[in-house]
């Protein structure tokens, strides 16, 4: 088709409103379409790719006139000849430009940049956390905000290099907290393959770090294992001066063996004396969420003894809900602290017991 039909702008301007075209025609695809937004006139260019008719728009007139529709369309025929088609590149670069003004809005908002590793690991995060009980994911996001946001967090996720890792887990290392090095890495090397599966990078620089990090030691709770010191403890408790709450608890501990948690949360409608048996529900048992909320409970065989010294808590405890019940609030469980409280009073130093202490020593002395 003939091209430059249009003689001049002075064509253009003699359109009067009501002029029964629809259209100039340029030549070549290039043609004016009157009156189409708000009484201007807009610039379209026709043209095939790939087999396919296309359309895109090169402006307004006046702000686009005759001469400038001209250099765009050739600018756009000419793309197409080298196998480009402009429309998809338009597409491409809106889709650049939405994503920038995006970025902008973060900032301004004080989020994490996109595909930043902060902004990467909050996300993973948010589709984690559902199936974790709720102290364990306040302490894996804990640990990203502490130990790796602050150097890595504004850094692209498809940027960091195990060098960059690395250096972020040795300060955690410099602390002491070896087993917390470790953790970080977990963490850290979950966020990189969810970035994977998302596409926001190709490699994960957190996978061969096996030999990088020293070996945490193992770490148990100080426990008595000698027969006659244990023995000691057991009749400290059994006279110590407190009130009948935590005497209570100081005599179950070492017969049911219990962690602390589990025992000072106790509650009357989980205890049959009758049967002797305790259950425990398994959303207070330690595990994975998805076992503590569709787990089996957990059954405690009650000896006679710890059945006797139920009964007699019962008398003064059993009008309410929590067997150990609070000092000052008898609706709330008492403190996590009392019971170690009365092992440091009776003279039992940190070194040498803890509330968990109990399991411990039966784990590891002779019997």
């Amino acid at each position: 088709m003939p091209r430059i039909l249009i003689p001049s702008d002075a064509t253009i301007k003699a359109v009067r409103s009501g002029d029964g075209r629809r259209r100039l025609s340029d030549g070549d695809g290039l043609y004016l379409l009157l009156q189409v937004n708000g009484g201007a006139h807009g610039w379209r260019l026709d043209y095939t790719f790939e087999g396919r008719r296309k359309t895109i728009s090169l402006g307004t007139y006046p702000s686009t006139t005759l001469a400038i529709a001209r250099r765009k369309a050739d600018a756009a025929r000419q793309k197409v000849e080298e196998g480009l088609d402009p429309s998809g590149e338009r597409k491409a670069q809106r889709v650049v430009q939405a994503k920038a003004r995006e970025a902008d809005e973060r900032v301004k908002q004080g989020l994490p940049a996109l595909d930043s590793f902060e902004a990467v690991g909050r996300e993973w995060f948010e589709v984690k956390r559902s199936g974790w009980a709720k102290g364990y994911a306040d302490k894996v996001i804990a640990r990203l905000v502490s130990d790796v946001f602050p150097y890595l967090g504004s850094a692209p996720v498809a940027s960091i290099t195990p060098v960059q890792l690395l250096e972020v887990l040795r300060r955690v290392e410099a602390r002491g907290v070896i087993e917390t090095a470790h953790r970080v890495l977990e963490t850290c090397g979950q966020v990189f393959r969810y970035a994977v599966a998302t596409g926001r990078t190709t490699a994960n620089p957190a996978r061969d770090f096996k030999d990088a990090l020293r070996r945490p030691e193992p770490k148990h709770f100080p426990a008595i294992t000698d027969p006659k010191r244990f023995g000691e403890l057991l009749r400290a408790c059994d006279g110590y001066a407190a009130t009948p709450v935590v005497r209570a608890a100081l005599k179950l501990a070492p017969m049911l063996l219990l962690r602390p948690g589990e025992l000072r949360r106790a509650e009357w409608a989980e205890i049959d004396l009758d049967a002797a048996l305790w259950t425990v529900p398994s959303l207070r048992m330690k595990g994975q969420l998805q076992a503590k909320l569709h787990g089996a409970p957990h059954l405690v065989p009650l000896p006679r003894r710890a059945v006797a010294v139920l009964r007699e808590l019962r008398l003064l405890t059993g009008g309410g809900t929590m067997v150990f019940r609070g000092e000052r609030h008898h609706d709330w469980p008492m403190c996590d602290a009392t019971i170690i409280a009365a092992l440091r009073a009776m003279g039992f130093p940190a070194d040498e017991v803890t509330g968990h202490g109990f399991r411990a020593t039966a784990r590891t002395m002779p019997h």
